[in-house]
């Protein structure tokens, strides 16, 4: 059975990394994760909850920008939001039975997996799976189906039927 388990992380999108980066260190009191190699820019910057740590993934460079070539703002600026879960095959089924589209991602070099979806109102959620407790097939990195960053998958009529 598919549950989610909690608050992964939050990415943001940003023009500035450097500043970002300050802010979340200097102002906030993060302090930065190790990140695995993305292929883009970007920093993770952590901080300790009573359950463990949250996280900031803070990322520029071309995934950062809107279609129009800027930068979005307030709320804008969050790509996504991530859900830590187990039920990596159980929830996909249920996505794939209610008619939406999806994407999926193996994180390299950390044994997670990854599925993102949108919610009715185009708020990106990553949900994201220990990859050594999950069984079965990996998830499908083909292209179509592979994770992009800064892709718009999202098709309002698909939600329709909720």
């Amino acid at each position: 059975m598919a549950v989610l388990t909690g608050l992964f992380h939050v990415a943001i999108k940003t023009a500035d990394l450097e500043k970002t980066v300050r802010f979340y260190k200097q102002v906030l009191g993060c302090r930065e994760a190790p990140r695995p190699d993305l292929g883009f820019p970007g920093a993770w910057l952590a901080v300790p909850t009573p359950a463990g740590e949250a996280i900031f993934h803070i990322y520029g460079g071309a995934p950062a920008l809107e279609r129009d070539g800027g930068h979005a703002h307030g709320t804008g600026a969050i790509d996504h939001i991530s859900l830590t879960a187990v039920g990596f095959h159980d929830m996909l089924a249920r996505i794939q039975a209610a008619g939406l589209p999806w994407r999926e991602a193996i994180v390299p070099g950390v044994g997670l997996w990854q599925i993102f979806v949108m919610d009715p109102s185009g708020v990106q959620l990553e949900i994201i799976f220990d990859a050594a407790a999950e069984g079965g097939p990996e998830p499908d990195e083909t292209p179509g189906r592979r994770y992009a960053p800064g892709e718009d998958y999202f098709d309002k009529d698909a939600y329709a039927r909720l």
